[in-house]
Order: structure tokens, then C-alpha cells, then sequence
């Protein structure tokens, strides 16, 4: 696995990787909670093909990032600025998915003479007065209530999937490949995949290497308000979504597209959580960054 890191100003450690073509068109990717910069099992071919440079990063507190005590949101804008000075890239485009959307938004709001586009795939949404809408999966919402009531639950309940992670795999990827009530067939299907197993494996592996600390924190950040309004968010955004999502219901992503002043949404019908695995849906979402990111 390559280990790409940087120093920023405060001393702390960011970790990132590099996917596609390293001369393309910039693009942040923001993993969801909990995730990594491990994205695919090998380079992206669609990525090279279009010509379009990812660059895959961890949050602190997950894979090679450093822990940054009491973050918010939009602190995460100044650790990619700083990263793109890094990497001598003056502007870039950001991709967030699932609670990584936050992130994505949170860039957009801060830098828009920098971001170019803002995708948002599955987004997390923000919560009305901390509290996780009621038509997201039961599942969910107990997990972001434990994360504000009962933390030593959850990191419980996280401390043995990582375990089960470390030490038998093979376990974990049987568990998932039975699915749940809580996923529409969508989300059950792409389970049985066997390059998705071995992917999600490797991506949460990487977002607990330091231990579940990063992604507790990180849940309970979610139910926060998000530090800025996401109407003013000048930058062109565009939405993938899926109309049978679960763990991010689509009515609260409708009544978030509604808040941004340049946004076109993409809304999947039969389409779950899982939407990047989906080749023809990832195509998509290149051409389009390919369409409206480009230097001109």
C-alpha cells in the first residue's frame, strides 16, 4: 500500500493517496464515516482513461492523518488548502461521499475561488436539531444517538468489528455478503460482489488502523450543526443519490439540494447507498467532472 504523507502547519500528519492520471484534472476524494483514502483494490481505469487525477485522503484520526482534538467540519477546508499547496495544485474539484459530503461542502464554502465542482454521492445530510431524521434506518440512528449518549456503547460495538476485521477477515466479509432488512436490494446486491467485499475490507482496515477513536468522533460531529450555511456555497454542485437509500434518506437530500444556489441533482430510482461500485454511475460522475471541471 503507498503511504503518501504531508506535515501541515500545526505538525500533524495527513495522509493521502494518488489514483488515475497524475497529470489530469485534480479531484479531492473525501471517504464516508468510517472510511480511508483506500478507495480501489488497483488504480481506477476509468479515472486514467478520462484523465481526471484523484487524490484520496484520511480524515484525522483515520489511517495515516493524525488525530486534531475538538475539529469541526470546516476545519478539514484549511488541512486540503494546505495539501493542495503541497501538491502545487491551484484548484481542484471535491467529491465527498456519504458523510463525506460534509467535507465536500465544507471545502466549497471555504475556498470557492478554488473548488471548481462539488459532487455529492449518497451524502449525510444535516441533522434538525441534532437529531437523525426519522425515515433513516433504525440502525443509523441508534449508532448516531450512542454517539451522543452512551459513546462507550459504541465504540464498544466498533472496537469489535475492528477485531473481527484484524484478525478474521474472512468472518466479517461472510457478515456482510448476508446483508440486512436495513439495506434495499440495491445495497444487498453489490454485497455479494466479491471485489466489493475485498475493497471494503481494505478501506475499513485503513480507518481503524489508529483504533475507532476517529470514526466515534466523527459520528458525533455529524449530528452537529455543520459551522456554515449551505446557501451560500457559490460553487456549482452536483448530486448523486439514490431513491432507496437507507442510512441517507432521500427527502432530506432534496430539502438540502433546495438550500444550494447552483445544484443538479441525479437521483437513482431503485438506487441504495452503494453507488459508486456501479460502473455505469461512476462513468457518469467522471464525465461529468470531466465536462464542467476542466481547464480551460
Amino acid at each position: 500500500m503507498q503511504e503518501n504523507m504531508m506535515t501541515l502547519s500545526d505538525g500533524r500528519k495527513l495522509g493521502f493517496w494518488e489514483y488515475g492520471d497524475k497529470q489530469g484534472i485534480p479531484v479531492f476524494l473525501f471517504h464516508g464515516t468510517p472510511g480511508s483514502r483506500t478507495w480501489f483494490l488497483k488504480d481506477d481505469d476509468i479515472a486514467n482513461t478520462f484523465g481526471i487525477r484523484f487524490i484520496a485522503t484520511d480524515r484525522p484520526g483515520y489511517g495515516l492523518s493524525d488525530q486534531k482534538k475538538h475539529r469541526s467540519v470546516l476545519d478539514w477546508a484549511d488541512d486540503i488548502a494546505e495539501l493542495a499547496d503541497f501538491l502545487k495544485t491551484e484548484s481542484f474539484s471535491v467529491l465527498g461521499v456519504s458523510g463525506g459530503g460534509a467535507y465536500a461542502a465544507a471545502v466549497s464554502y471555504r475556498f470557492p475561488e478554488r473548488t471548481r465542482l462539488c459532487v455529492l454521492v449518497s451524502s449525510a445530510t444535516p441533522f434538525h436539531a441534532g437529531k437523525p431524521p426519522k425515515n433513516m434506518s433504525k440502525e443509523n440512528r441508534i449508532a448516531f444517538f450512542l454517539s451522543k449518549h452512551a459513546p462507550w456503547i459504541l465504540k464498544k460495538i466498533n472496537s469489535s468489528q475492528k477485531k473481527m476485521i484484524d484478525r478474521d477477515p474472512d468472518k466479517y466479509k461472510a457478515a456482510l455478503q448476508k446483508g440486512g432488512r436495513h439495506l434495499p436490494e440495491w445495497d444487498n446486491r453489490q454485497l455479494t460482489q466479491e471485489e466489493v467485499l475485498d475493497s471494503t475490507i481494505l478501506h475499513l482496515k485503513e480507518a481503524y488502523r489508529q483504533g475507532v477513536e476517529g470514526a466515534l468522533y466523527e459520528t458525533r460531529l455529524l449530528t452537529e450543526n455543520w459551522g456554515f450555511n449551505l446557501s451560500n456555497i457559490q460553487v456549482p454542485v452536483h448530486i448523486w443519490h439514490g431513491e432507496e437509500d437507507t442510512l441517507s434518506p432521500v427527502s432530506e437530500v432534496k430539502k438540502m439540494a433546495g438550500r444550494f444556489s447552483a445544484v443538479t441533482s441525479h437521483y437513482i430510482k431503485g438506487g441504495g447507498h452503494f453507488l459508486t461500485e456501479e460502473e455505469q454511475i461512476w462513468n457518469e460522475i467522471l464525465q461529468t467532472i470531466l465536462k464542467e471541471a476542466a481547464f480551460k
